[in-house]
């Protein structure tokens, strides 16, 4: 278990269980983050995916995303919503979390330093 903070610079900081954590203190230009309950995923301002921690289920196999606005983790599952409004997942789908490939014109609001993003 893990706690995420994100800084006014874009730098991230974070306790607790080191695996979650572990990296977080080298990204830089982060704009957003999501914690899992072994994972820590970050969006940077170039709108690209961070991951680390636990990947037992894929949940950490972000590298690819581009485009994304906001993101999401869940316990074993991580969620990206994309720029045209259309979500992707990766990690356990037990349960049908990852089973958002048909969602479209989601929109989320975002902020960074008190502005809209």
């Amino acid at each position: 278990m893990h706690t995420v903070g994100l800084r006014c610079d874009g730098t991230v900081i974070a306790v607790g269980d080191q695996a979650p954590t572990n990296g977080v203190d080298q990204w830089r230009d982060i704009i957003s983050f999501a914690a899992g309950s072994y994972h820590t995923v970050g969006l940077q301002s170039d709108r690209t995916v961070l991951a680390t921690g636990d990947n037992s289920w894929g949940q950490c196999n972000v590298d690819r995303w581009r485009g994304i606005v906001a993101v999401a983790a869940g316990s074993t599952h991580t969620v990206g919503l994309q720029a045209d409004g259309r979500v992707i997942a990766v990690g356990n789908n037990a349960d049908g979390q990852c089973s958002v490939s048909a969602w479209r014109d989601i929109s989320a609001a975002m902020q960074r330093n008190g502005q809209q993003c």
